[in-house]
């Protein structure tokens, strides 16, 4: 399978005065159709690995390329559309737009893209609140759902624009154990039914075991790098 994301050498320092390294020679490659878990502790640095591969942070040095483009040299407006087009983002809040609708926030994505709703995303918007099993709710506010049912239709409004990549920064982190299976579940239906890419940041680790992958940083390094067999393997023996 080609690699979907290739970091080369990334390292992330803030400060000019006092300089605090986040990330430390990191190299990484993420192949396509690919479902991954990345874990560590608070601090470790892999919210500000998941920010850089969506380019929502540059990098100090090294490179970023997402699906085929070297991103590190972009324009703002040139990374805006990319991201639009080619990467959803799903994170612990729902970041819902409390005065529309959940089917309006679902579309919200396609609407920026092509400056209307047009009718393939609109059929594609009830596709998706239908896998997610939110269709009857697509006509209410955020603040008519559940916590489970908002972070639904998070999803469905990362996948709006049919991105061939997911990053979430652990979509999980607020909701209740079944909650948690049941998306964990619809991500990995999507990942299979679309080959979408997944990316997941997650403190979960009996979620993280049933990824293909797992990675885990610690102090802003790659400290493990589980192949996917083996990751498969610690799977079935904790499920």
């Amino acid at each position: 399978m080609d690699n979907i994301i290739s970091l080369k050498g990334i390292n992330k320092i803030y400060g000019s005065e006092i300089k605090t390294q986040v990330l430390t020679d990191v190299n990484l490659d993420i192949a396509n159709q690919s479902f991954t878990s990345i874990i560590g502790a608070s601090g470790s640095g892999k919210s500000t690995l998941l920010n850089i591969i969506g380019t929502l942070d540059r990098p100090t040095s090294g490179s970023v390329i997402i699906n085929g483009t070297q991103t590190t040299r972009m324009t703002r407006s040139a990374l805006a559309r990319l991201r639009n087009e080619t990467i959803g983002f799903v994170f612990q809040f729902h970041y819902l737009l409390p005065e529309f609708t959940a089917l309006e926030n679902v579309l919200m994505p396609a609407r920026i893209r092509d400056g209307r709703v047009t009718p393939e995303a609109m059929e594609r918007a009830r596709e998706l609140m239908r896998l997610m099993g939110i269709e009857r709710v697509q006509n209410n506010n955020a603040a008519k759902m559940s916590g489970g049912q908002q972070q639904r239709t998070s999803i469905a409004r990362a996948l709006i624009n049919n991105p061939r990549i997911v990053l979430a920064d652990e979509p999980t982190g607020n909701l209740d154990s079944d909650s948690t299976e049941v998306v964990y579940d619809i991500l990995r239906d999507i990942n299979e039914r679309f080959k979408t890419t997944f990316l997941i940041i997650t403190h979960d680790r009996r979620i993280a075991q049933k990824a293909d992958r797992i990675i885990e940083i610690r102090d802003g390094r790659i400290f493990l790098d589980l192949p996917n067999q083996l990751a498969k393997n610690i799977g079935e023996q904790s499920a």
